[in-house]
């Protein structure tokens, strides 16, 4: 997983533990791609920050399209009722035609307030006052969107937060699934567990597959796994399947294979000049791959050595092109799936 992404998982963690324990600060600013971690802190804030019985004096949730910088001001200024604090929250505040213009607020902030403001998919320009007086007086939250090699191991990370493991086939048939999109990961995740028996420990693929509803035989990742062995004729039937599912996209097909193929190169490339890779030299050329994954890369290397990788990532480059309906002629998405599939491993 990229540093990023390890931190901001930690940083969150680590949010939530301080605003279950009553312990807050008096901005938030929650921002970035991935709205999941936006998501996540701004509702255990309000989960969080008063009881029930103060909410009705002293909560003020508004929308950005719907506020302006003065109203969100005059809102945070107040003195709570009641209560210890009171709470503030912007959602979409993206929308808000004067964000900026909280800096005013944030640079002198009340401490019986807890202004919350969410972006959602968006973030605060950091060369501009807003981001700068909220990362020295609270807490900045810049969510990135993750990238789909480093899915499995968020995956693996996310159970283990759960007190389970997950093994490594599994999460990377959920990641595959679900591509980027964390939280619906989540909520598959939450659903398969209470379907779950009382003790089980381990997710399987088994479990991915009766509860989530994803079938690994018709997945890209099986399809993968069966080209880096060359066992043609599953990989042909998994490449007809995939091709007639009435999800199926050929560009992120290819996009897939191009990864797939990419890193055989790359692992191609360092065995020639390094016949005996430690682990460590492998994740740096394998990035994203899980270790328990290496052998199939061993095999991969074999059947595909440096030139006919080359060849393979020239020729996903044309499907690529076809895929975005360029010079297909009357073939079906499955008929070009397979034709892509026989080339590779005639290849």
């Amino acid at each position: 997983m990229a540093k990023g992404s390890i931190d901001i998982d930690s940083q969150c963690r680590e949010i939530l533990a301080q605003v279950r324990a009553g312990q807050f600060k008096p901005v938030y600013l929650l921002m970035g791609e991935e709205p999941y971690y936006v998501d996540m802190v701004c509702g255990a804030i309000i989960d969080n920050c008063l009881d029930e019985s103060e909410r009705d004096f002293n909560q003020t949730i508004c929308y950005g399209a719907d506020v302006n910088a003065d109203a969100v001001i005059t809102a945070a200024r107040r003195y709570p009722m009641f209560a210890e604090r009171q709470l503030v929250v912007v959602k979409e505040a993206q929308m808000m035609k004067s964000l900026e213009e909280l800096s005013v607020y944030c640079s002198k902030p009340l401490e019986s307030t807890v202004l919350v403001i969410a972006m959602h998919g968006a973030s605060a320009d950091k060369r501009k006052a807003l981001y700068k007086t909220v990362s020295k007086i609270g807490v900045v939250v810049d969510s990135p969107k993750l990238r789909d090699y480093e899915m499995p191991r968020w995956i693996d990370r996310f159970f283990s937060g759960k007190g389970m493991k997950i093994n490594p086939d599994a999460a990377a048939l959920l990641a595959e699934s679900a591509g980027t999109d964390l939280a619906k990961i989540s909520i598959e995740t939450e659903k398969m567990l209470k379907n779950l028996p009382e003790g089980t420990t381990t997710v399987t693929v088994s479990d991915i597959e009766q509860n989530v509803g994803i079938s690994r035989e018709f997945s890209i990742f099986e399809l993968t796994k069966e080209l880096s062995a060359k066992n043609t004729a599953k990989a042909l039937r998994i490449a007809s399947y995939i091709g007639s599912s009435a999800k199926f996209a050929m560009p992120m097909a290819v996009s897939a294979l191009y990864t797939h193929f990419y890193r055989i190169l790359k692992y191609a490339a360092l065995l020639s000049t390094e016949p005996r890779p430690s682990n460590e030299q492998k994740s740096r050329v394998l990035s994203g791959v899980n270790p328990y994954f290496y052998s199939e890369y061993d095999t991969a290397v074999r059947n595909y050595p440096l030139r006919k990788c080359m060849s393979i990532i020239s020729l996903l480059k044309d499907y690529d092109f076809k895929g975005k309906g360029g010079n297909t002629g009357e073939a079906t998405p499955a008929e070009l799936m397979v034709e892509l599939t026989a080339k590779i491993l005639y290849m």
